[in-house]
């Protein structure tokens, strides 16, 4: 079993540092919410740490799971971030859902202090976090990877390498790009059906059956047609992750036109307070 740090205990991060200390590793937990981080010991076991560097000296890896490319900066550097309590040789991975630009920057001054540095962004939500059935895309090289994976199988159901440092990221985008596009497509088919008078329930039991059937259709048609919207991954972030996705094609010269649109029926249910709605709350445009 592993040394491990944990940074970051949100809605994500907290149930997967559980599923680490449940598989026996030895865990220190770093929150910015001290309150958090006590009650993650009281329910888990382990230790917690008053700053990153503190929760990173002496362990083999170091995952993290905060909130944006700022945050990861935070974590990272300075003399209270992990990287100057991370001994040589020691490995980074980072599940937050960031820029690749951050993600190479923060790769190069790992490497230049001789520590590993993966980008590993996760997909499936709340609910996956709590299952331990995540999808995880890596990015970085194959060492880092191959030494990583096993800590990480704790909460994965897939977890792949996709390419050097950066690619994670870009694998994430692509993720959030189809969910875009899904959740919207969803929305307007169930609001459709309920104008025409239709039963949204009995018609999404016939077509998730068939070429429309997607994980949006299945977990979420009956919360949207109930309006209930408190399933973990707010509209903020999902709009915080658009922007990355947008940013990135206009480097690229890639075309999200959908995504773009998307992005801003996400901000009109911003206007209409729904900033911590989940995401499948874009039918309430269409009520």
């Amino acid at each position: 079993m592993a040394k491990l740090a944990f940074l970051g205990l949100g809605v994500m991060g907290y149930p997967m540092a559980g599923h680490l200390a449940a598989k026996g590793h030895q865990v220190v937990v770093y929150n910015r919410n001290g309150a958090k981080a006590d009650k993650w010991v009281a329910q888990h076991g382990g230790t917690l740490a008053p700053t990153p560097r503190e929760a990173a000296a002496g362990a083999d890896f170091v995952m993290a799971c905060v909130g944006n490319d700022d945050d990861l900066r935070a974590v990272c550097l300075g003399g209270d971030g992990a990287f100057a309590g991370m001994s040589k040789g020691a490995i980074f991975v980072d599940h937050t859902t960031v820029s690749a630009t951050v993600t190479r920057e923060m790769a190069q001054v790992a490497a230049q202090s001789g520590l590993g540095f993966v980008d590993a962004p996760v997909s499936g939500g709340q609910a996956g976090a709590e299952n331990g059935v995540l999808s995880i895309m890596c990015g970085g090289t194959q060492s880092d990877y191959t030494a990583a994976e096993p800590v990480m199988a704790a909460y994965a159901r897939i977890c792949r390498r996709l390419g050097d440092s950066g690619a994670g990221q870009l694998a994430k985008m692509m993720n959030q790009i189809c969910i875009a596009g899904l959740v919207q497509g969803l929305a307007e088919a169930l609001a459709f059906g309920q104008k025409a008078g239709l039963d949204g329930e009995a018609v999404v039991e016939v077509i998730s059956q068939g070429a429309a059937g997607s994980w949006q259709m299945v977990n979420r048609h009956k919360t949207m047609l109930a309006e209930s919207f408190d399933f973990g991954f707010a509209v903020d972030w999902m709009r915080k992750d658009l922007k990355i996705c947008l940013e990135t094609a206009d480097v690229i010269g890639a075309s999200l036109p959908v995504t773009a649109l998307v992005d801003q029926f996400y901000k009109d249910v911003q206007l209409m307070g729904g900033n911590r709605n989940d995401t499948s709350s874009l039918i309430r445009r269409l009520k």
